[in-house]
């Protein structure tokens, strides 16, 4: 394995480990979300300068396009519940309220 593959899995799994354990507010679990899904554009870019393939070079920038409009609506989201609930804790967030 090498150090960039490693790097980046470690980064991954460290977003997805903040993400099922430091769940109190929701703008941390969408920052642990927005980590996974930059670890996944760095080895995404690592892998296509790797294996020098111009075919796949639009697909990091696909992913990078994906994850700005995760965050516009992760942000959006925050923004409706923190004006509704007048918090973003995530214990005081219940679904059936609606």
């Amino acid at each position: 394995m090498t150090p960039t593959q490693f790097t980046s899995s470690l980064t991954f799994l460290m977003a997805l480990a903040g993400l099922t354990f430091y769940r109190t507010h929701l703008l941390s679990a969408l920052l642990c979300l927005e980590a996974m899904m930059l670890s996944l554009f760095v080895a995404l870019s690592a892998w296509t300068m790797h294996l020098d393939m111009s075919s796949f070079s639009a697909s990091p920038l696909l992913l990078l396009a994906f994850s700005a409009c995760e965050a516009s609506a992760g942000l959006a989201l925050l923004v409706a519940t923190a004006r509704t609930h007048g918090t973003d804790h995530m214990q005081s967030l219940n679904l059936l309220k609606c």
